[in-house]
């Protein structure tokens, strides 16, 4: 707020145009801030593609209770809704958000919880069990449904090929690679450590992203500390985001987990920081368009 009214000193601002367009003019982190909720993500296809009932999310992060909320506000709670959730792996903070997730407490969703963990159901049962929450799962009225994947085996769900990947992280975790039928590709690679060390690995994270759409990856640490204190603690940064999306012709990156110490004013400095050594370092190939991900962030592809 002080930065804000520090910026409007002298200025002419009588007009709500007028007002909009001089806080359009400084920096997000300003104005804005990126939030904290953890991971999930809906990936939202046209009606054209999918059912408008049906919805597709990437973990069950503390952002999945806004996400059951909005659902539940959309069609009502008596209308009956499909869910298709892709688990990276079940560390707590990607799976807190499930018992405050509203339609898993109305009869007629029918939740799949998709994953390559064979631990899946005993993690999503333990965190409910009475010690730890008040509503045990079993009084759960949704139709929930556990289904086991294959890495690097492709399956057809809800009008998109879903294929997942092993990635470096403590317990295992695993990107997702998804194509749509008209070809648009998004990939999720969240809490994945890329070291870049072998050619071999790094060629199959390469393929794994090869000209997608966009990336959502994993940039929790800056690249120095992934090269020290933070050495092998299962997360990636900027620097190693930008070569992979280069070398894998990807088309626009998005920062994803960043790190809980980091201020507005830091993710907003990596961001900047990040497209000018993408600019640097783009020599003959097409732009790749960076952006930082905050809480309800939208991004039409």
């Amino acid at each position: 707020m002080i930065a804000v009214l520090t910026a409007a000193k002298g200025k002419v601002l009588n007009e709500r145009e007028e007002i909009e367009s001089f806080l359009a003019s400084l920096p997000f982190s300003t104005t804005q801030t990126y939030g904290g909720q953890t991971c999930c993500v809906e990936i939202e296809q046209t009606r054209h593609h999918s059912k408008s009932d049906e919805y597709v999310l990437c973990d069950f992060g503390s952002g999945a209770r806004a996400l059951g909320t909005h659902v539940i506000a959309r069609h009502g709670s008596k209308t009956p809704n499909v869910f298709h959730v892709f688990m990276s792996h079940l560390h707590w903070d990607h799976i807190m958000g499930f018992p405050h997730f509203a339609p898993a407490y109305h009869a007629g969703n029918k939740i799949f919880i998709y994953g390559c963990h064979p631990e899946m159901e005993r993690a999503f049962r333990r965190q409910q069990n009475e010690i730890s929450f008040p509503i045990s799962f079993d009084a759960l009225a949704a139709d929930i449904h556990f289904i086991q994947l294959i890495p690097n085996e492709s399956v057809h769900i809800a009008g998109l090929t879903v294929t997942p990947q092993l990635q470096f992280h403590t317990g295992d975790s695993y990107g997702y690679r998804f194509v749509a039928n008209n070809g648009q590709i998004l990939v999720y690679s969240t809490d994945s450590e890329h070291k870049l060390e072998s050619p071999s690995e790094t060629q199959r994270v390469v393929d794994f992203f090869s000209n997608a759409d966009l990336v959502i990856f994993d940039s929790m640490y800056s690249f120095a500390e992934t090269q020290s204190a933070k050495a092998d603690f299962g997360h990636s940064s900027n620097l190693v985001g930008i070569e992979l999306c280069q070398l894998a012709k990807v088309k626009q990156l998005a920062f994803y987990h960043h790190d809980p110490l980091f201020s507005d004013e830091r993710i907003s400095s990596i961001e900047i920081e990040s497209k000018r050594l993408e600019l640097l370092t783009r020599e003959n190939n097409a732009a790749l368009k960076i952006i930082s991900t905050y809480d309800g962030l939208e991004i039409d592809l």
